[in-house]
């Protein structure tokens, strides 16, 4: 019997450093050592397919970099990146076929360029369809699918608002008959009625096309509306991973227990919330033992000497305080 939901990537043990470095004269002349900045180091993680995974944290923790990782457009430290063939027709098996849906959707369309000639780019590249007529069809129905006319094919991007131009990109994505989309911050540079609409767009597809997802974001109330599976991340690991209503009704890390009482509540708008103090620290010298530990009230001895490991089956914790006592 095939898997219900087999899985689409698998990243292990993925690590991206950069070396930030002054000149080497410059280095000698100092008697200074290299620089070495740790952007994403040691993440695993698997995403079923169908589903959705979003990575969440602060700026700076590594999520940006962990996705263009997972798409090809940024090499590997060390680790290993698999996408599982999937299933294609007459018998086949091919890996999927990937896609990223970019966080300006001002910057990333050709202004240049029709939206016709946008869209119809990726299915010209990879011979997806053979004659104009069919490749017009095709455009019309993906302008259709993401809620725009066939019409608008003829425009340019400049004259399409921000939420307008995200739908032409996810128009763009889906005309290359992508499996997997990563999508960094989609939502972010939109308004918050236009956030809304496109998030129940890439449900919809989602739904309709059996899309999986790698969501990459900061905010917690667009997360819970798109996932089925959350990783915390903070300077470059994860430290909490789980299914998307656990964590958001359990949360048992320090850290996104802080994260998510900045999320408004409409029932209690006057509760009280536990400010987050402090500066993430440098990725180019991180603290010692767990990186959090200088930002957490519930830090001991332990916390500032060993770093803790994932822990835990279905959801999994690394923080040796709340780990100790969870059930």
């Amino acid at each position: 019997m095939a898997e219900e939901n087999p899985i689409a990537l698998t990243v292990e043990d993925a690590t991206c450093h950069f070396d930030v470095s002054a000149p080497w004269l410059t280095r000698v002349l100092q008697q200074s050592q290299r620089r070495i900045l740790k952007a994403v180091d040691g993440v695993s993680f698997t995403v079923p397919r169908g589903k959705t995974l979003s990575i969440v944290g602060e700026s700076g923790c590594g999520k940006s970099t962990l996705a263009r990782m997972v798409i090809g457009l940024q090499p590997l430290t060390s680790g290993k990146i698999a996408f599982p063939p999937l299933a294609r027709p007459h018998g086949t098996f091919a890996p999927p076929r990937l896609q990223m849906i970019f966080q300006d959707p001002y910057a990333s369309l050709n202004p240049r360029w029709r939206v016709g000639e946008i869209v119809a780019e990726p299915i010209r590249e990879l011979k997806l369809m053979v004659g104009e007529s069919a490749i017009q069809a095709r455009i019309a129905e993906l302008l259709n699918i993401v809620g725009l006319a066939p019409a608008d094919a003829a425009r340019y991007p400049h004259e399409f608002s921000g939420g307008q131009r995200q739908r032409i990109s996810i128009a763009r994505a889906l005309a290359t008959e992508a499996d997997f989309l990563v999508c960094d911050e989609p939502t972010s540079a939109l308004d918050v009625s236009v956030q809304a609409q496109i998030l129940n767009l890439m449900r919809q597809l989602q739904d309709e096309f059996g899309l999986t997802y790698l969501f990459i974001s900061h905010n917690l109330s667009v997360v819970r509306h798109m996932s089925d599976e959350i990783a915390i991340m903070y300077l470059g690991r994860f430290v909490e991973t789980g299914p998307a209503e656990q964590v958001f009704s359990d949360p048992r890390h320090p850290y996104t227990r802080l994260l998510l009482e900045t999320i408004p509540s409409v029932e209690t708008p006057n509760r009280a919330r536990t400010p987050m103090s402090g500066e993430v620290p440098s990725p180019i010298a991180p603290p010692s033992g767990c990186p959090f530990h200088p930002r957490c009230a519930l830090a001991e001895a332990r916390c500032r000497t060993e770093r803790p490991r994932l822990t835990g089956s279905g959801r999994q914790v690394a923080c040796h305080v709340t780990a100790a006592v969870a059930p």
